[in-house]
């Protein structure tokens, strides 16, 4: 019968400990966890970029509910134990439950330390500890405003970071003169300071916080000079505490943390601890790494081994905000008995500085380049007698193996127990004898064995290099296509990094991300002028430098060199006027062909390149708009006469379509947008094979999406169903906003659809209720903007079709 093991606390030390315990004796205990939390195991050290929207929740799960069920796991989400009974080897749930236990691990972690001033408990002060003050921090966000963060530590700078990239005025405080003293030298720190400000963080070393101001709700922050600081949201990131109290409460020998032996026992031999709640040899981790050395050992004890041991730890930090490069070990103060080396390339914004004592390195703080940091980081902990490549040493290590040509060398030179990843504390040996023992031959299989580069990504490098080291040729790596020949970077990680950086010009883009020539190509300028414009669409203007000829002149090119016009018909639908409009203006400009397309509009073919802004001003007086015939954007909305005219109808599928156009067009997408709305099942409008179609039915509207009939014939998926307008413009508006954020460049929609998964986007768009209205909002905000006639503004005349999105949804919902 397998033996009681409790685990209290759900972190990452725990779910490390689980894992390993798994592995080892999977069927040894049965296992209970308490988490205080109400959600599953997640990685904390990736909140930073949950918060500075480059990954999401759901990106960030390190098991989720199937895990824990798989492996007969018993999960109470949200429940605290508020005592232990160690007589009777039992701990009391704060929902009064009682549990058993033959062995208990204690995983606590840790508590934020909160300053003792003034003001601090006041509405809109959190710390940056768990999803719930990351959840607090986007939600200020979205109010805008400013905010104060009191600590310029590895937490502070994360936190300013991401509340500036989601469009805060930021403003860092710090206590002593530099930041991140405790990890970086003097240079490094003032190289960090002025990379965040030019992302347009605001830094003030050297300054104390005297008080938090606000009477319902946090206003500012006053420092000890007298000086105010408005804010609207304060955070506090200044350090953490272990969360020692349950222990010591249960009569724990508890000092700074809870003390445990190098076998991580308490003094209670039934009970372990692991994790930030810890102290051990006088030292308290904050990192992730050696609170998994910790796990591994708890496991092993927990499954029978009496050698393994926990004898302390090296620890490594690496900044995590994209674009800032850094990595600090060790000790680097300064001192007679010491030698520092340093390289400074100020061009390159590169600084590295390595302290040797007795020949061997102890402190590295590298800025800006940072490729080497496990290099150094395994000479510093193996105390390496660094003498023979003294001269070298400084440019790393592929000129200490004599191969500064060849990467993959120098990480064959590195010894079996060198830390490759430093999130997950997993080493050379471990990933070359996964690889081998089992057959894996892919990055995403060596990150679901190892979780080697699961994490925060800066070793992936490293990793494909192993893997290039020990298949050889069967390596294939899963190379990212780059954008263009201007750059590596693919589309995903350009739109990324634009994000993250806040960059909102071609030229801004080009010159942070390190474009290799200086204007761009008929490749990448599109691709860039779309993805800023759909990411900052009330603050960019868009360049029609960077837009292909159709949509630099509003109308398509034809083959002979003359025009095609397509005047909007909203929903197929046209009258009298529009048509004696087609008809003079055909005739007056000698066009030799008028045809009726198959989105239900007439095209005009033949203009001469002279003649369209003549045509577009006599159409526009007729109150037409450009159909946008040649756009990345919607183009048509097909409809039948639906219900109004047709006796199998069920809904007004006409009426409807027309809706949907004048709320969606001129918005701005990947590639182009085909829609179609049928009255009925029979399916006139040929619903089901455009980008988005509506099916009316009895019951309401389904929802279907991802269809094609050009080149690749492809039938729809169902999205959903609704029952009524409103919530069907909502959904196709969400559906296509998702659509525009994760697309890339030219990428159809149901190309797109097949990448990201139909499943994803119906968990996205249909399922997670807060995320669609997030969705349909940030798609009104860019109407606001999109929806300008550029033949009206090209022939100086008027729109006769102006109104707002939200003002048409609006009228919608009061008919209904």
């Amino acid at each position: 019968m397998p033996r009681k093991l409790v685990v209290v606390g759900n972190g990452m030390a725990a779910g490390r400990a689980l894992d390993e315990l798994l592995s080892r004796v999977p069927d040894a205990y049965s296992v209970t966890v308490f988490g205080a939390e109400p959600r599953v195991n997640y990685n904390r050290i990736m909140l930073s970029p949950v918060l500075s929207g480059e990954k999401t929740y759901e990106d960030i799960l390190i098991h989720d509910d199937a895990w824990y069920a798989s492996n007969r796991i018993d999960l109470r989400c949200g429940v605290a134990i508020n005592h232990i009974d160690r007589e009777a080897k039992q701990v009391v749930g704060a929902d009064g439950s009682v549990t058993d236990y033959d062995a208990l691990l204690l995983a606590t972690g840790s508590s934020p330390f909160i300053l003792p001033v003034p003001g601090a408990n006041l509405p809109g002060v959190v710390s940056f500890r768990d999803l719930d003050d990351v959840e607090a921090m986007l939600a200020s966000t979205r109010k805008g405003g400013r905010a104060v963060v009191i600590g310029g530590g590895l937490l502070g700078l994360e936190a300013a970071a991401g509340l500036a990239v989601q469009g805060m005025d930021v403003t860092v405080v710090h206590l002593t003169p530099t930041l991140m003293e405790r990890q970086l030298d003097p240079s490094a720190g003032y190289l960090l300071q002025r990379a965040m400000e030019q992302r347009g963080v605001t830094i003030r070393c050297g300054a104390n916080t005297q008080a938090i101001l606000g009477d319902a709700r946090v206003s500012g922050v006053r420092l000890d000079d007298g000086e105010e600081l408005p804010a609207d949201l304060v955070v506090m990131a200044i350090g953490i505490r272990p969360n020692a109290g349950l222990a010591r409460a249960a009569g724990l020998q508890v000092n700074r943390g809870v003390l445990v032996g190098d076998d991580m026992r308490t003094s209670d031999p039934d009970i372990f601890a692991v994790g930030e709640c810890v102290e051990h040899g006088g030292v308290c981790y904050g990192l992730v790494a050696p609170l998994y050395d910790m796990a591994k050992v708890a496991a092993a004890r927990l499954g029978g081994d009496a050698t393994a041991r926990f004898s302390g730890a090296l620890t490594a930090t690496r900044l995590k905000v994209t674009g800032v490069d850094l990595f600090s070990a060790g000790d680097f103060d300064d001192g007679g008995d010491r030698q520092e080396v340093v390289l400074r390339d100020v061009a390159r914004g590169v600084y590295k500085r390595v302290v040797l004592k007795e020949d061997r390195v102890v402190g590295v703080v590298l800025y800006g380049d940072t490729a080497d940091g496990s290099w150094f980081f395994d000479l510093l902990r193996r105390g390496a007698d660094v003498s023979q490549m003294r001269d070298t040493l400084i440019h790393g290590q592929s000129f200490a193996v004599g191969a500064p040509m060849d990467p993959v060398a120098a990480v064959a030179a590195l010894p079996d127990d060198v830390e490759i990843c430093g999130c997950n504390g997993v080493c050379k040996g471990k990933i070359v004898q996964t690889i081998t023992g089992e057959g894996l031959t892919s990055l995403a299989d060596v990150r679901a064995h190892t979780k080697a580069s699961a994490s925060c990504g800066a070793c992936t490098g490293l990793v494909e290099k192993l893997m290039a080291l020990t298949l050889g040729t069967a390596f294939a790596p899963a190379t990212v296509e780059p954008m263009c020949g201007c750059t590596d970077l693919g589309h995903d990680e350009a739109r990324r990094l634009i994000r993250a950086g806040a960059l909102k010009s071609i030229p801004a883009v080009m010159q942070e991300l390190g474009w290799k020539t200086s204007g761009g190509c008929a490749r990448c300028r599109p691709a860039l002028n779309y993805y800023l414009l759909c990411d900052w669409p009330e603050e960019y203007e868009d360049d029609a430098r960077s837009r292909y000829v159709n949509e630099r002149v509003h109308a398509n090119i034809q083959k002979d060199g003359t025009y095609s016009v397509v005047p909007r018909m909203w929903g197929g639908l046209t009258n009298p006027r529009e048509l004696r409009a087609i008809a003079d203006v055909a005739e007056r400009y000698d066009i030799p062909t008028v045809k009726v397309t198959g989105g239900q509009r007439i095209d005009l073919l033949g203009v001469r390149k002279e003649d369209l802004p003549a045509v577009w001003a006599d159409l526009n007086r007729a109150g037409m708009v450009s159909g946008h015939a040649y756009a990345k954007g919607l183009r048509t909305v097909k409809t039948c006469v639906g219900s109004d005219w047709c006796r199998f109808g069920t809904q007004d599928s006409t009426g409807l379509g027309v809706r949907i156009e004048k709320f969606m067009w001129g918005s701005w997408t990947p590639a182009k947008v085909k829609m179609g709305v049928s009255g009925c099942p029979r399916n006139c409008a040929e619903a089901t094979c455009k980008d988005v179609g509506v099916i009316c039915v009895d019951s309401g509207f389904e929802i279907h999406f991802a269809g094609a009939a050009g080149l690749h014939i492809k039938g729809t998926q169902l999205l959903t169903r609704t029952a009524t307008e409103v919530e069907c413009i909502e959904v196709i508006a969400a559906l296509t906003q998702l659509y525009r954020e994760q697309g890339r460049y030219l990428e159809r929609m149901y190309k797109w659809a097949d990448r990201v998964g139909v499943d994803a986007i119906r968990a996205a768009v249909v399922d997670d209720a807060g995320r669609r209205t997030s969705l349909f909002e940030r798609f009104v905000v860019s109407q606001r903007k999109a929806q300008v006639d550029p033949w009206a503004e090209r022939a100086g005349g008027r729109d006769a079709h102006e109104f707002t999105p939200m003002a048409n949804l609006k009228l919608l919902e009061a008919a209904e």
